[in-house]
C-alpha cells in the first residue's frame, strides 16, 4: 500500500512539474505582451495605414523609449499611455480606428521596461518615466499645437506626473481607471513572493516590471501629492463604479486635487470594473474626441459660451 502511495506522489509531482514547465513556456512565448516592429508594420499594412505610420525610438542616457505613430501631422496629437503589465500593443484596435484618426494623430508609447523600451528593466520613478515621454513630446510640439494625454491605469499616473512637470506640453488629459490616490488600490498577495529574487526569475519579465512598479507605487504617488496644482489643462476622469483593482476613490481624489485645471469632467461608469478599454470602447472613443474638440476650441479662442463649465460630474 505504501509503495502505491509513493508511486502516486511521484506521479503527481511529475505532472505538476510538467504543468509548471508548460506554463513557463506559455508565459515566455505569449505573455510578454509586446508587439515587434515587424508585427506593427504588418498590422498597419493590413489596415491600409502603412504610409501614415511610423515606429521610432528615443534614446536618453541608458534608456530608450519606443513609440508608434499613425495619422496626419496637421491634427492634434493624442498620446496613449498603457498600464501594467502591458505595452503599446494594448491600443492596437484604437490605432486603426477611423473616427480617432479623423480627429487626431495617434501615438502609443512602450513605457520603460515594457514592449521594446528596455524590456524587463524596470523604472520605478514616475518622474523619470514622465521625463522620457516629455522629451519626445518636446520634439512633436512644433508639429502639433494641441497635445492630449490618455492614460490607462498606471499610465494615468505617468500622464499626471507629465502634466505636473511639463504643463506647457499638455493641453488635455483623460484619466482612464487611473491610479492617482496613494494606497487606494489592490495589491494581490502573489505580488510579494514573486518579487523575491528566489522566485522572480520564474515569471515573465513584463510581470517582474509590473511587480516593481506596484510595490513602489504608493511612495511615488505621495511624492506627487503637493504637485497637483501644476496641472492647468482640461481633464476628463473616467472610472468604473465597480473597479476592484484601482478603487473609484481615485477618481474623486483627482477631482478634488485638480484645483487649477481649466476644466474637470468626472464620469463614473455604473456597474463597470477596471478595464473600460474592452467593456466600454465607444465611451472611451467619444471621450477622446470630446477632449480633442475641447482643446482645439480653446486653442482657437472659441467663446466660453460654447464650452462646458469648469467642473462637471456625470453618473
Amino acid at each position: 500500500m505504501k509503495r502505491v502511495a509513493k508511486k502516486w506522489v511521484r506521479r503527481k509531482r511529475f505532472w505538476a512539474l510538467v504543468l509548471l514547465v508548460g506554463f513557463l513556456v506559455f508565459a515566455y512565448d505569449f505573455l510578454q505582451l509586446r508587439y515587434s516592429d515587424q508585427s506593427y508594420e504588418a498590422f498597419f499594412e493590413e489596415a491600409g495605414l502603412a504610409e501614415l505610420s511610423s515606429i521610432d525610438y528615443h534614446i536618453q542616457g541608458a534608456r530608450r523609449l519606443r513609440y508608434v505613430e499613425v495619422g496626419h501631422d496637421t491634427l492634434p496629437l493624442l498620446v496613449l499611455i498603457h498600464g501594467a503589465p502591458s505595452s503599446s500593443a494594448y491600443w492596437r484596435s484604437y490605432l486603426k480606428d477611423s473616427t480617432l484618426l479623423a480627429n487626431a494623430k495617434l501615438m502609443a508609447v512602450d513605457r520603460p521596461g515594457y514592449g521594446y523600451s528596455g524590456f524587463g528593466k524596470h523604472e520605478t520613478s514616475i518622474a523619470k518615466q514622465a521625463e522620457l515621454i516629455a522629451a519626445v513630446l518636446k520634439e512633436k510640439r512644433t508639429q502639433h499645437q494641441e497635445i492630449v494625454l490618455h492614460g490607462s491605469s498606471y499610465g494615468g499616473t505617468v500622464a499626471a506626473r507629465l502634466a505636473m512637470d511639463y504643463p506647457e506640453l499638455v493641453d488635455g488629459i483623460l484619466f482612464q481607471s487611473s491610479s492617482l490616490a496613494p494606497g487606494e488600490e489592490t495589491t494581490y498577495w502573489i505580488t510579494y513572493p514573486t518579487s523575491h529574487w528566489a522566485l522572480s526569475w520564474m515569471i515573465p519579465a513584463t510581470f517582474r516590471v509590473a511587480n516593481a512598479e506596484k510595490l513602489s507605487h504608493e511612495e511615488e504617488l505621495l511624492k506627487m501629492e503637493p504637485l497637483w496644482h501644476r496641472i492647468r489643462s482640461a481633464v476628463t476622469i473616467l472610472h468604473g463604479t465597480d473597479d476592484g483593482l484601482i478603487f473609484p476613490s481615485n477618481a474623486t481624489y483627482a477631482q478634488e486635487h485638480l484645483t487649477k485645471a481649466s476644466f474637470v469632467d468626472l464620469i463614473m461608469v455604473p456597474g463597470q470594473g477596471h478595464d473600460l478599454t474592452w467593456s466600454r470602447p465607444q465611451l472611451l472613443k467619444e471621450s477622446m474626441v470630446n477632449m480633442l474638440n475641447r482643446v482645439r476650441e480653446a486653442h482657437h479662442g472659441i467663446s466660453g459660451n460654447n464650452l462646458t463649465p469648469a467642473i462637471a460630474t456625470r453618473p
